[in-house]
């Protein structure tokens, strides 16, 4: 690779239905994706393809994914578009809509694309009605096939829930991919050319080493963690960005673009009420799905 590869990290959207109100909805997320794909579509040189790891929208409905891929079809970009799942997704939801699909509609969301030189590769980390991520039977099977395909090419992972940094404390799993995929991951990574893995979920900017690989976690297009109180609890701000990432013979670099933001707060939930919060938030899921 002589020449930079240009590429954008989108995650988190949460796109809704505007026809129905939704009281999990904190911010107008259709204005924000608007605004950010505009500002997109002025970037120079235009990007190579966008990314969004997950939580296309909020709910995971039909009408929710139409108004995605109106929002997208408005914009007019002409720049191909990966999407990866998140729990805030349905793959009944997903699949039709979004590709037109009508069979194996509880599968994994998992594929993989050469684009200017790099490999692509999005894995479906979402659990029907879990918050926390992990992977089915085959999945890692089906990467390790890919990560041994075009091997000299530099390979990008894309997952909505990245691999855990910590794994000493078992209530903090939601936040991340399970312990036991984290682990397995890395063993399907060792030794691999892996120049990054791109996720979101936990809606703060966030860049790690992990085991020599950088890490990247996107605030995305819905509210902002406020990272000065996660001794408290978790507090959503008034808060978005995306990410610019280059890829140089010299390495991944990535650049955040942030949108303007008044950082007021939007929802909280203290330590405490937290485990009450998650259960709640996967037994309201599980019954939408049922519907």
């Amino acid at each position: 690779m002589s020449e930079p590869v240009t590429f954008i990290h989108l995650t988190d959207l949460h796109v809704g239905n505007p026809a129905v109100p939704d009281d999990h909805l904190y911010s107008d997320t259709t204005t924000t994706l608007r605004r950010i794909l505009a500002e997109i579509k002025t970037l120079v040189p235009q990007p190579k393809f966008i990314v969004a790891s997950g939580d296309l929208t909020n709910r995971g409905d039909a009408a929710s994914y139409e108004n995605l891929k109106a929002i997208l079809a408005e914009a007019g970009l002409d720049i191909p578009i990966l999407f990866a799942l998140g729990n805030h997704d349905r793959r009944d939801g997903f699949y039709p809509t979004m590709l037109g699909r009508s069979d194996n509609l509880n599968a994994p969301y998992d594929h993989a694309a050469v684009i200017a030189g790099i490999h692509v590769i999005t894995l479906d980390s979402s659990v029907p009605n879990k918050i926390g991520g992990a992977f089915e039977a085959g999945q890692l099977d089906w990467l390790k096939a890919e990560l041994d395909s075009h091997a000299e090419l530099p390979k990008l992972l894309v997952m909505h829930h990245a691999p855990a940094l910590d794994t000493h404390n078992p209530d903090m799993e939601w936040e991340s991919l399970s312990y036991a995929d984290t682990e397995s991951l890395r063993q399907a990574v060792a030794g691999k050319n892996v120049i990054g893995i791109l996720s979101g979920h936990i809606h703060y900017d966030r860049v790690s080493n992990w085991y020599g690989i950088p890490t990247v976690v996107g605030i995305g297009q819905h509210a902002a963690t406020d990272v000065t109180w996660l001794h408290e609890g978790l507090r959503m701000l008034d808060g978005a960005a995306f990410a610019i990432g280059t890829l140089r013979p010299s390495g991944l670099s990535i650049t955040f673009a942030p949108q303007a933001a008044t950082r007021q707060p939007l929802h909280s939930f203290t330590w405490v009420g937290m485990t009450e919060a998650l259960k709640k938030y996967e037994a309201d899921t599980a019954v939408a799905a049922a519907e």
